[in-house]
């Protein structure tokens, strides 16, 4: 009954006869304030947050606000009608507008240590906004009686943001789902260039191919495992799960998962062809002019790290080779804080994106940090110790040695240099071992989405 012959792409996924981008609800997805004599922008501003009826006492909310008219003065503020929710903050996303500028933004809320709030911080532009909606971080709780409505005012202030990564932002990764694909073969229809295998390292575990016009990636689960990979295709979609129902702090690439998707066989370039063929064979088929893929997921495009420094290095562009080692060791270090060791942490498995933010897309050897046994290489007993090809020490299945990292996460005695420079405790059992004690005890570690030097002074 399920099999792709009796179903097919005018039935499934395909946009609707009518259209329903613009249905209405009881009450508009925004409000609109107006600045105005008599009233004044900070009462404005109160107002705002005030008509969101949150029950936790403000810290001192007039402080707050100076800090915000400070930032951004300006005569209308639209604010969409519910709260942003994600980890420990909740956020106002609205405009300002003034005449023909319109200024997005976002206003953070957070809770102190006594449990009273505080505005924290004042985003502005499209750019901090992207950030904060990336696809490398936990999706939002929001209230919408009409999502499309809220996807719509998102789209004004985030116009380059595809809406099937909007819809997926907010919770609603099926209808992201939905709309990613209606999208893909609209862009099918619209190019001629081929599927080909992405570039950088071949992955063992992953066989990833790209469309150069399209900005994703889409990676097919090889038959086989080259060694010293150790594991099955369960484990492998048991972690992709794993990463898709954590937080992923800014660090770890979202996945669209998708099953039986036919696309047209003359778009696919010969040699990806022999590849799949080759590496892949049980999970792809024919039917007529197409080839169906049994299981894929499909990530946003990025440049892999190695590839990035290689491109800087070559260029003598110190600065920049600085920034992303360590924005590497930063990513290392907020998904440890969040309950995550990456295992497999060669620059490969990272991309860096065009905000230039390093993030971790290999997740076949992820584990949770409470799973680890960080250790101590223990001294040499004797010469022959030293000399030994193979550990003169045990090693469990969960055994994890920091010291050896320097060997193999940065390679090349200048970039190492400049890694060590801000990351040399990644080398040291104890820093682990703290940050699972953290996890243990339920500490959540805070990562904002925006520079820690943006923060308003309380």
């Amino acid at each position: 009954m399920l099999h792709r012959r009796y179903y097919h792409n005018e039935f499934i996924f395909w946009r609707p006869a009518v259209a329903t981008e613009h249905l209405e609800g009881e009450e508009p997805a925004y409000r609109s304030y107006y600045p105005r004599a008599g009233c004044g922008l900070r009462a404005t501003l109160e107002r705002i947050v005030r008509d969101y009826a949150l029950a936790t006492p403000f810290e001192d909310l007039r402080r707050d606000l100076r800090s915000v008219v400070r930032a951004r003065p300006s005569l209308q503020i639209q604010v969409l009608a519910s709260l942003f929710i994600r980890n420990k903050a909740a956020y106002v996303v609205g405009k300002i507008v003034n005449g023909s500028e319109e200024v997005p933004f976002a206003v953070p809320i957070l809770r102190d240590a006594r449990g009273e709030l505080h505005l924290d911080t004042l985003l502005l532009d499209t750019d901090r906004l992207v950030v904060l909606f990336s696809f490398a971080r936990a999706y939002f709780f929001v209230d919408m009686e009409v999502p499309a409505a809220t996807v719509s005012f998102l789209r004004q202030l985030m116009p380059k943001k595809p809406r099937a990564e909007l819809y997926t932002c907010v919770g609603l990764a099926k209808q992201g789902k939905t709309m990613f694909y209606r999208d893909l073969f609209y862009h099918l229809k619209h190019s001629t260039d081929q599927f080909e295998l992405a570039p950088g390292i071949k992955g063992m575990v992953m066989l990833v191919f790209t469309l150069p016009s399209f900005p994703y990636v889409f990676k097919v689960i090889r038959d086989r495992f080259a060694p010293p990979k150790e594991m099955d295709r369960q484990t492998v979609l048991d972690k992709y799960l794993l990463v898709k129902m954590h937080d992923r702090v800014g660090r770890m690439a979202d996945t669209l998962e998708y099953s039986l998707v036919a696309l047209p066989l003359e778009r696919f370039a010969p040699e990806l062809l022999e590849e799949l063929k080759a590496e892949a064979a049980s999970n792809i088929e024919f039917e007529d002019d197409r080839i169906v893929i049994k299981h894929m997921y499909i990530e946003r495009r990025m440049q892999p790290l190695n590839l990035y420094l290689e491109e800087a290095m070559r260029d003598r562009e110190t600065a920049r080779v600085r920034q992303v080692l360590h924005d590497y060791g930063d990513a290392i270090k907020e998904l440890a804080g969040a309950g995550i060791f990456p295992g497999d942490m060669l620059l490969k498995n990272f991309g860096v994106t065009r905000h230039e933010r390093v993030v971790f897309y290999d997740y076949d050897e992820i584990a949770y940090m409470t799973d680890c046994n960080f250790r101590r290489i223990p001294p040499p007993r004797s010469i022959e110790d030293e000399m030994a090809t193979e550990p003169y020490y045990s090693i469990g299945p969960c055994d994890v040695f920091p010291e050896q990292f320097a060997q193999f996460l940065v390679t090349g005695a200048e970039s190492r240099a400049l890694f060590l420079e801000r990351h040399a405790d990644l080398m040291d059992p104890q820093f682990w071992a703290g940050k699972q004690a953290r996890v243990r005890a339920g500490e959540q570690e805070d990562v904002f989405p925006y520079p820690e030097d943006i923060r308003f002074r309380r």
